[in-house]
């Protein structure tokens, strides 16, 4: 998970200077809290946050400790609280703060009073804490099993936090150097399944889906693939009304006449870049002769062009590999190559289509500013919650979308 998401501060050690030093003591490591002494009221608990708050980009956030000496009371605790708080009390005792108590197994939320929540923890407990940023809930777990998820009433920075409570008490952390004991990979993708299969069960109008597709073959100058694919849907669609079919038509009937302009431009960037691309495909699926005789007769002529020189240069270097794929030239093979050529393609049609003009005097095709909704909707959705969880990245999501099986 950590290669999707974006680098930020995560919690490593304990803090031991914001912490109440005269009931704990933190090990030399910063991994381990101790309660040597003996209390004499309520107040004298020993919490300690760790060295950073929670990293919030991302989908979930999850640390453990371990009850390695319950003490006399058993009065360890583990959660969230916010900067500031006063370390000489428990987890879920002050405002913004949350935390799920050993001795009693209940969760306190920001006041003294507990709710039933789990079992109670001891000598020899794994208990662990974790943030859902996007169902906006904290989750206790203990010995490797889910207790169960409250409503993340806390707004702003929270830290991971421990305390121990009475003569004895020993705990030690885990804040992701070594594994977990609760599998937090499978829940946080467990998750993700549940909210894609909300989306994938989500029903659109088929001619939604219908026209998207379409803008995907117009895009890409797919002509034949595109009238095959109106016969095919021609009969399980609901006919448009007649001002839009009116208007598609000429959107169509422009772009695909267009795009036969530029190509039929000889002397064009645009013309070097598409047979540069056909070029490029023949070495693709290993049609090295077919690929020399179509550089002879339709790259040759490009070489005067010194603008083009080294592009047509790397081009024909592909020839001269086993495995032009993993040469130096190799990135002429990647997909971006291709969508490289279709936007450019792409935008010289759009640039001289008045049908295309957005209200900024921008050009964009019916796609993009699908697209561009979709990001703005993403953006609106993580402003909802403080502007926490992962950050949506839309060449990621269509990558992952694109790797992802369909669910049944």
């Amino acid at each position: 998970m950590v290669s999707e998401i974006e680098w930020e501060d995560e919690p490593t050690h304990l803090n031991t200077v914001n912490s109440s030093g005269g009931f704990n003591v933190v090990s030399v490591d910063k991994l381990s809290v101790s309660y040597p002494g003996t209390r004499s009221h309520g107040h004298d608990v020993g919490a300690v946050q760790a060295n950073c708050a929670a990293p919030t980009r991302r989908l979930m956030y999850y640390f453990e400790m371990t009850v390695k000496n319950a003490g006399q009371k058993g009065r360890v605790a583990i959660g969230f609280t916010p900067p500031g708080v006063k370390m000489c009390r428990q987890p879920g005792w002050e405002e913004n703060s949350c935390g799920y108590h050993g001795d009693d197994g209940m969760i306190y939320r920001g006041q003294g009073k507990g709710e039933s929540f789990g079992p109670t923890f001891t000598s020899g407990d794994t208990v662990g804490a974790g943030i859902n940023y996007a169902s906006q809930e904290f989750f206790f777990t203990k010995n490797g099993k889910l207790v169960g998820t409250v409503n993340k009433h806390v707004k702003g920075p929270l830290f991971p936090t421990i305390a121990v409570h009475s003569q004895n008490e020993e705990l030690t952390v885990n804040f992701g150097k070594h594994p977990f004991l609760f599998n937090f990979e499978a829940y946080v993708l467990e998750e993700r399944t549940k909210h894609q299969t909300t989306i994938e069960k989500s029903t659109l109008p088929v001619n939604v889906s219908h026209w998207i597709v379409r803008s995907y073959l117009l895009h890409y100058g797919y002509e034949d693939t595109l009238n095959s694919f109106d016969i095919a849907s021609k009969n399980s669609l609901q006919p448009a009304p007649v001002a839009q079919e009116n208007s598609i038509e000429h959107c169509e009937a422009y772009a695909l006449n267009r795009r036969k302009i530029l190509r039929q431009n000889e002397t064009s960037t645009l013309c070097f870049l598409l047979r540069a691309q056909k070029f490029i495909e023949h070495i693709r699926v290993g049609e090295l002769e077919a690929a020399v005789k179509y550089a002879r007769a339709q790259l040759a002529k490009f070489f005067s062009v010194k603008l083009l020189e080294n592009l047509l240069q790397n081009c024909i270097a592909l020839l001269a590999y086993d495995q032009p794929a993993e040469s130096c030239v190799g990135y002429l093979l990647d997909a971006n190559q291709r969508e490289l050529v279709a936007d450019a393609v792409n935008a010289a049609v759009l640039s001289t289509d008045p049908a295309a003009k957005d209200r900024q005097g921008g050009v964009s095709s019916h796609l993009e500013r699908l697209l561009r909704q979709l990001t703005a909707c993403s953006v609106e959705r993580r402003s909802l919650t403080s502007d926490q969880g992962e950050t949506f990245h839309l060449h990621q999501a269509l990558r992952a979308a694109g790797k992802r099986p369909m669910l049944g």
